[in-house]
């Protein structure tokens, strides 16, 4: 077989028989992608070619280039399944199926009737629809690709790769679907990147989305990167030699070189140290590869000794590796210009792990011993498969995803010093479903670093954690109340779910036409309410299938509260009272400026503008914006009239007063910690009373509060709740 000059172009590492198999999947990707072209107006056939070129750099076996060549034909074209299989076996089909986007996906996603957005569309509906059934496709297709990827890895490979090459040529699509692959890059992919170890990757996917989120931030610091690239070369060239010279005066055997920093990376550490491009200082690094760990100390010993180190600015992520295994030591010194240079230094193992990740584990010949690392590596993809069945839409999958998968994660001790992996914000509870799941449900308080905490705590790195427990028992519904934050993660309340499904259903059934109840009548929504009706509306048959969805939290008590809130509003408005005509107005966070996105601001303590003056704002270096009254006398004075630009006050919030009453037994503190919930929540509080019987010990307050919508008033009656000595919390009709 005569063998094109692409795929002898893609790897030495590849045998003859490599090449044929090969050059086979590109004739036929050829055959199946003949007259196709993608948005630029090239033929389709080179996207499949760059996906495999991608592949082929990271060394992956012939068999995942293959795939990569072929990943669309069964999307995109008319070939035939069986042919595929017949011509190159179950791995590579297996492989191509696992990839493929499947255009025609089958709904998940159901809105408050229990109607998928896609039966809407097909019968007519209108523009809103249809953009809500192309977000639903979309995170329904991301749902499958990533329980794909997580049943095999090598699916991760092929689907980043094609992400990566479609990130490439993105400029030719509708500016609508490029915001939404960008983002989708940024939220998912470019952190898929990093967990699997593929920093490379993850650096380039990161700078490519950042350059269609948003344009003029990335070309501004594109520019000025551009303007002083030949003076930062020069500089590097001789910070490379000093080093070198150094490491060889100590006989130490080093590679050193130069490490480009990143367009995105340079945007968060201006973000982080709230500064502009030309303040910042340690934009420069360079990376020090020595044969042993032990070297890499050794060097870090020597680079420390020559130049000051920053305080704060050592990292040893060999003796702790970041959760994709990722080793290094980092530092940063005072250099001889008196400039900050960042200093990673690593053994060549690192070194591949770093640039490779996951796909590592392939370069090594076949025959190997059992990977640890990348049994490691992939463990995390697993846990998608562990709570996807527990969720409600796709949407909530991809959400999980970007929040408990791919967030910041901390790490927490057992007593017994083993460390556990959690998202940022996970709790006691979470902490004990991780050991195990008997433990969570037997959850009745904790201990961090030798005191008794809340339930609700959040962790941090470095806490170790003692998890108190009954002999017997199970969770409690309140757990799973958003509202509260008494558990994180998705894995922890699907457990949760699952122990109140087992329950008999006549207890499921009482359970949640008792917890309805209470909740109708804690948000004063009336007696009248048609639980039939709000039984359609979810699709059940009858009253006591509901109840019985809420009694084991099929479906949350907040979407329940929501659908009677809008079948109460369709006949009159939920919030209506001696109050009701009355309506606040407050304003967004962020002041407007006209013409420049995400400048930051601020208000001018001179003059203190408030909402419904006459504003202007004034550019400040390093400072963004710094809003004044138009008749502010420093405005009015101001020399430089071209630092001056135009801005707005944000949108109007509407707000409604809703009369609430609190029930506690009285001690010190109280108002104050009923003041602080509403401050921290942003709840306007326009009128209070307070009732205090001396002999019963009880306080009772008649408080007025400014809410936008129910689910912002049940949110806060939550919370009030929460606050000792408080025992009931609700709304009333009057003051």
């Amino acid at each position: 077989m005569e063998i094109s000059k692409f795929i002898n172009s893609l790897s030495d590492r590849y045998t003859q028989v490599d090449k044929e198999l090969l050059q086979r999947a590109l004739e036929i990707a050829e055959k199946a992608h003949k007259g196709q072209k993608r948005a630029s107006g090239e033929p389709y056939i080179n996207h499949c070619k760059a996906v495999a070129s991608i592949l082929a750099e990271m060394n992956v076996p012939p068999v995942v280039v293959a795939a990569g060549l072929l990943h669309d034909t069964v999307e995109d074209t008319s070939l035939d399944l069986k042919e595929l299989k017949r011509e190159f076996g179950k791995e590579i089909f297996d492989l191509v199926q696992a990839v493929t986007k499947l255009g025609t996906l089958p709904r998940v996603s159901k809105d408050s009737s229990g109607t998928s957005a896609s039966l809407k569309v097909k019968s007519g509906g209108d523009e809103e629809d249809v953009k809500q059934w192309r977000a639903e496709l979309a995170s329904e297709n991301l749902r499958k690709t990533f329980l794909a990827m997580a049943e095999d890895p090598r699916v991760v490979l092929i689907k980043l790769a094609d992400r990566l090459h479609n990130m490439r040529t993105l400029n030719y699509l509708p500016e609508e679907k490029k915001q939404r692959i960008a983002q989708e890059t940024m939220d998912l992919f470019a952190p898929l990147a990093s967990r699997i170890g593929i920093w490379q990757m993850k650096w380039d996917l990161e700078d490519l989305a950042f350059r269609y989120l948003d344009p003029e931030i990335y070309h501004d610091i594109a520019k000025q990167l551009d303007e002083r690239r030949s003076e930062r070369e020069r500089k590097m060239k001789k910070i490379i030699a000093n080093i070198n010279k150094v490491m060889n005066r100590e006989g130490m055997q080093a590679e050193v070189t130069g490490r480009p920093k990143h367009i995105y990376s340079i945007y968060k550490k201006m973000k982080t140290k709230k500064v502009p491009f030309n303040e910042l200082s340690d934009i420069r690094g360079v990376r020090i590869i020595v044969p042993t760990e032990e070297d890499c100390y050794a060097a870090v010993g020597i680079i420390h000794l020559h130049w000051r180190p920053l305080p704060g600015e050592f990292d040893d992520y060999i003796a702790a590796p970041k959760p994709s295994l990722y080793q290094s030591i980092h530092t940063s010194v005072v250099y001889d210009d008196g400039e900050t240079l960042e200093v990673q230094i690593r053994t060549p193992e690192m070194h591949r792990r770093a640039e490779y990740g996951i796909a590592a584990h392939w370069r090594y010949k076949e025959g190997q011993k059992r990977d640890k690392d990348f049994e490691q590596r992939v463990a995390y993809l697993r846990q998608m498969l562990e709570w996807q069945q527990d969720v409600e839409s796709a949407q909530e999958f991809v959400d999980g995803l970007k929040n408990e998968v791919f967030g910041d994660r901390v790490y927490a001790f057992t007593p017994r010093g083993d460390i556990l992996d959690l998202p940022v914000g996970a709790t006691p509870i979470d902490f004990a479903y991780n050991i195990h799941t008997e433990v969570g449900h037997r959850c009745r308080g904790a201990k961090v670093n030798g005191r008794l905490v809340p339930l609700d705590y959040k962790l941090t790195t470095g806490d170790q954690v003692e998890i108190l427990t009954a002999k017997r028992g199970g969770p409690s519904r309140d757990w799973l109340n958003e509202n509260l934050e008494l558990v994180k993660t998705k894995s922890a309340r699907g457990k949760i779910k699952r122990w109140f499904k087992q329950l008999e259903k006549e207890q499921n059934v009482e359970s949640g036409k008792l917890l309805l109840d209470k909740e109708v009548a804690r948000l004063d929504l009336g007696s009248d309410v048609d639980y039939e009706e709000l039984a359609r509306n979810f699709n059940y048959d009858n009253c006591d299938d509901m109840f019985a969805a809420i009694g084991c939290s099929d479906i949350s008590m907040g979407r329940v509260i929501h659908a009677l809130a809008a079948i109460k509003e369709s006949d009159s408005p939920v919030f209506t009272s001696q109050y009701g005509d009355q309506l606040s107005r407050e304003t967004s966070k962020d002041v407007v400026v006209v013409g420049l996105k995400r400048l930051k601001n601020q208000l001018a303590g001179c003059c203190n503008p408030t909402p419904g003056d006459e504003i202007v704002g004034f550019i400040t270096r390093g400072r963004g914006a710094t809003i004044h009254r138009k008749d502010c006398a420093n405005i009015l004075n101001v020399k430089d009239k071209e630092r001056l630009v135009e801005v707005s006050w944000g949108s109007p919030i509407r707000t409604f007063p809703v009369p609430v009453i609190i029930k506690a037994y009285d001690r010190d503190g109280l108002t104050r910690d009923i003041a602080t919930v509403l401050s921290n929540n942003s709840v306007s509080l326009s009128e209070l009373r307070v009732d205090v019987d001396q002999n019963q010990g009880e306080a009772i307050f008649h408080l007025v509060l400014g809410v936008k919508n129910v689910a912002e008033l049940r949110r806060t009656l939550d919370l009030l709740e929460r606050i000792n000595n408080v025992y009931e919390a609700r709304r009333v009709r009057s003051v």
